[in-house]
């Protein structure tokens, strides 16, 4: 197994929400795009509840984060043998510098998981590292939008995702 990256953060400075994934798929890492597996219904989902319009990633992402929404994942590298997070082996797992993302993004208010991994990570490996203020940012986890995640209708997971939007 080899040593993979993740990407920086889609995010501006008024960032309001973070949404945190665990690591790209080797299709996303393949792209170097957010959720590119076309099965993936991240951006589908945030089309739909911010009425998103392009069809280029770039323009999507731009979109996106002009309504206040930052992307990142809570790994910066890891191992994996797969795409699937049940694949990540624990003991190579590095963090991203969160510490960093909310000093530069003082406005997020509140942190979304994209799956249980993601979550369980940050919540184990990043909140204890963190200063008391950001530690204590609201965080819930919403069902992934991976394809993997099969037992979840895209109307079920776009209206769980919804509490972006709340």
């Amino acid at each position: 197994m080899t040593v993979i990256h993740g990407f920086p953060p889609l995010a501006r400075s008024n960032a309001r929400v973070l949404v945190l994934g665990s690591m790209p798929s080797r299709e996303s890492l393949a792209r170097q795009q957010y959720y590119a597996h076309p099965r993936n219904a991240f951006w589908p989902i945030m089309a739909r509840m911010f009425g998103l319009q392009a069809t280029s990633y770039r323009e999507r992402a731009q979109e996106l984060t002009r309504h206040g929404v930052a992307v990142w994942d809570v790994l910066q590298a890891c191992t994996r043998s797969s795409s699937l997070d049940s694949d990540i082996d624990d003991d190579s797992i590095v963090t991203n510098d969160f510490q960093g993302f909310f000093q530069n993004h003082e406005e997020v208010r509140q942190i979304f998981f994209n799956g249980a991994k993601a979550e369980s990570v940050y919540l184990k490996q990043v909140i204890p590292g963190l200063r008391t203020m950001y530690a204590g940012l609201s965080h819930s986890r919403l069902p992934s939008t991976s394809p993997a995640n099969a037992g979840m209708s895209f109307e079920q997971k776009l209206e769980a995702w919804r509490a972006l939007t709340n």
